[in-house]
């Protein structure tokens, strides 16, 4: 029985009863809590799932413009002659068309997860710095990774991807943080 400022079930001899497989159990539980609450595991997840998001997105988006290839070295493409792939033979067209959504697949691929690894490690950082949970650490992140993308550009680009980011971040996080039992605050819906 538990009493108020007890044990709290555990008994007097603090666990004794549980046999060593359940032991085990619970200590395998307290690794991987620890392991997905830090910030490397949150930063390769996010790079991960960026990366296969990416993927599908290139490889939709490719899909949608394959009868208009505006990459180079593709018949009617930037560069190349003035034959269109129609005039191709269909082996061919079908070679070049998934050649290029492979190519755009990948190129999305790395971009987003690039992206998400360095906004997940960033909001991660900045947490637990922090150590608080609220939507300016996803706004200081966005801020950042927008200026760290941008950094190429000069220092107007990297403020405008500063800005640009943080300010989706917010918009995103606050509708994230929103509460679900109010359907008419909802701008979505």
């Amino acid at each position: 029985m538990a009493f108020p400022g007890g044990m709290g079930g555990m008994g007097a001899r603090g666990g004794a009863s549980m046999d060593p497989q359940q032991m085990q159990e619970q200590q395998m539980i307290k690794w991987m809590q620890a392991a997905m609450e830090s910030c490397p595991a949150k930063t390769a997840i996010a790079g991960t799932m960026g990366f296969g998001l990416g993927g599908l997105f290139g490889l939709f988006m490719s899909s949608m413009r394959y009868d208009t290839p505006m990459s180079a070295g593709m018949p009617g493409g930037v560069g190349a002659p003035a034959s269109t792939i129609s005039d191709l033979p269909v082996r061919e067209q079908l070679k070049r068309g998934f050649k290029d959504m492979g190519r755009s697949s990948w190129g999305s691929a790395k971009n987003f997860g690039y992206i998400g690894a360095v906004f997940a490690g960033t909001e991660c950082a900045i947490e637990g710095l922090r150590a608080k949970n609220e939507v300016s650490n996803g706004v200081a992140a966005g801020c950042l990774t927008g200026g760290w993308l941008a950094r190429g550009g000069g220092p107007q680009a990297a403020a405008i991807g500063c800005a640009g980011f943080a300010a989706f971040s917010a918009a995103i996080d606050s509708y994230m943080r929103m509460p679900h039992d109010d359907r008419a605050a909802d701008p979505i819906v």
